[in-house]
């Protein structure tokens, strides 16, 4: 398996900060989620000229131009805007462009017309002296960082977090030092812009699960984990790599002995360190990681053994988020707290507080019913994949009133369907299921049907769609009962929703509303 064949055009030569000033460079895509305005506020405050370019309209951008334009320390004198096209000029004249991880360089004139293209994320990393934790992977990223961050926090670490989670780190460049840790989600996209650059180069890389995801955009498998490989490309001895040590499957139980993480590890020249949800304490040929644990009694242990640690110690017990699949990415953050020395103790006082993020199994109103009982909501928005989905479904150990899909990305339906289909999977987990329109869920419709699973819909909104769930639950009875509401989309947010956190936003404003 070989890397991608693209090569981006060199950096910006800016050696340090003081570079930018006066220099001209060009913003493509201003967005409405932060990395843009970031680029923005960045550049103006190190005093650049600064070109703003998107397709989006002004009306459509008017949140994030209003939040410049508030920002009273700016010269927006050196400030353009040029919206709704983008010109060949504007990037051809430009010193620099600073280009959006969403927008492909092969085949697109205005990027190729560059001199030279940054990102937010390059440009950080060229410049900050902090140590680097860097999380990439298909499932689980943006859960494995905040918990990262939560437990670096309460153990009194000076520390940050950004990148793909909707925080630019240029937010907070100027606040690190050498003294800082920075937790650094990664999306592929954002990695593919590093390629050959060697500016990332984290003291801890961890890829958590991977599976199928943006085929829409990628060729293949090979070319999309291709760009996850490059977290790893720059690491040395002294650093880790934290990789998984399980099969593919999910919800048929662990498959030891998996496949990219293997891959994985044979390629980093870093430490390596393994996560399973096998218990590799009993595994003879005794593994360096994270693994998980369970007595005669079914009671959980999240076990840690670093190469450094005679015998395995103890980091996790009881938590408060949901879901087997919450218990491996805390699991995963523990096991990065442990490589930066909190002690096991601590590690497992802390985590037992951690309650999760928005829009990934956010518990986030409850409704008492006509029936007297009291129902309880669940917003899981972030579930972009199939395998995300079904893994929501059964997060909760009893029966749950399910709803998913959405706008497909390219990706293959069955593990979600088999998960849903009682008959075959001996699931007892979804009460009952409810669609939301898309061609993503098109395809779970042809699976469910050939299965003979029930359902309800495809509902073109969500409000039609919550409205029917209300509906049912006040038909309901008692031996039908199940007090718990799960929102789960499992597909992009495309065509109803400007993205995924305005799609689990919108979720949420509904269910106060209607419930």
């Amino acid at each position: 398996m070989s890397y991608n064949p693209h090569v981006y055009p060199e950096g910006c030569f800016f050696n340090s900060i003081e570079d930018i000033k006066d220099k001209h460079i060009t913003v493509m895509g201003l967005g409405l989620n932060g990395g843009g305005e970031a680029s923005v506020k960045f550049l103006l405050r190190h005093g650049a000229h600064v070109l703003v370019t998107d397709m989006k309209t002004k009306e459509q951008l008017k949140a994030t131009i209003d939040s410049i334009n508030m920002d009273k320390t700016l010269d927006t004198s050196r400030l353009t805007y040029v919206l709704g096209e983008h010109r060949i000029e504007d990037f051809s004249d430009a010193d620099c462009v600073i280009k959006n991880p969403g927008v492909k360089f092969n085949g697109n004139k205005y990027l190729e017309a560059a001199k030279a293209i940054e990102t937010d994320i390059s440009l950080f990393l060229k410049f900050t002296k902090a140590k680097i934790i860097a999380v990439t992977g298909s499932k689980g990223k943006s859960s494995t960082v905040s918990a990262i961050y939560y437990g670096l926090e309460k153990s009194g670490f000076d520390v940050f977090l950004g990148g793909n989670i909707t925080v630019s780190p240029l937010t907070f460049l100027e606040q690190t030092s050498e003294k800082s840790v920075v937790v650094l989600e990664l999306s592929s996209w954002q990695l593919a812009d590093l390629r050959g650059r060697k500016l990332l180069k984290p003291y801890i890389s961890l890829i958590t699960k991977i599976v199928p995801d943006h085929q829409n955009w990628y060729e293949n498998m090979g070319d999309y984990v291709s760009d996850k490989r490059l977290i790893y490309a720059d690491q040395t001895k002294e650093d880790f790599t934290i990789v998984d040590y399980d099969g593919d499957a999910i919800g048929t139980g662990p498959m030891c002995g998996g496949t990219w993480g293997d891959l994985f590890a044979r390629e980093t020249k870093a430490t390596v360190l393994r996560y399973s949800q096998c218990d590799l304490g009993k595994n003879k040929y005794f593994i360096n990681g994270a693994w998980q644990s369970f007595n005669d009694d079914n009671v959980f242990s999240g076990m840690v053994k670093l190469p450094s640690w005679q015998s395995a110690q103890r980091v996790l017990g009881k938590l408060k988020v949901p879901g087997r699949h919450m218990r491996s990415n805390t699991l995963n953050a523990a096991l990065v707290l442990a490589l930066m020395n909190v002690e096991p103790s601590k590690i497992e006082e802390i985590l037992a507080e951690w309650t999760g993020i928005p829009h990934r199994l956010q518990y986030f109103h409850s409704w008492k019913g006509p029936d007297g009982n009291t129902y309880k909501f669940y917003n899981d928005s972030c579930s972009t994949v199939p395998e995300a989905a079904a893994a929501a479904s059964q997060a909760f150990g009893k029966p749950v009133i399910f709803i998913t899909g959405g706008t497909d990305k390219g990706l293959e339906f069955d593990i979600l369907a088999d998960t849903l289909n009682y008959k075959e999977s001996g699931n007892t987990k979804v009460k009952s299921l409810y669609l939301l329109a898309g061609n993503g869920t098109d395809k779970l419709v042809s699976l469910l049907d050939k299965a003979g699973v029930k359902y309800n819909g495809p509902y073109d909104s969500l409000e039609s769609l919550l409205n029917a769930v209300k509906d049912e639950i006040k038909a309901g009875a008692a031996s039908d009962f199940s007090d718990t509401i799960v929102f789960s989309p499992g597909a992009t947010s495309f065509g109803m929703f400007t993205n995924e956190f305005d799609r689990g936003n919108k979720f949420m404003d509904l269910v106060k509303k209607i419930f």
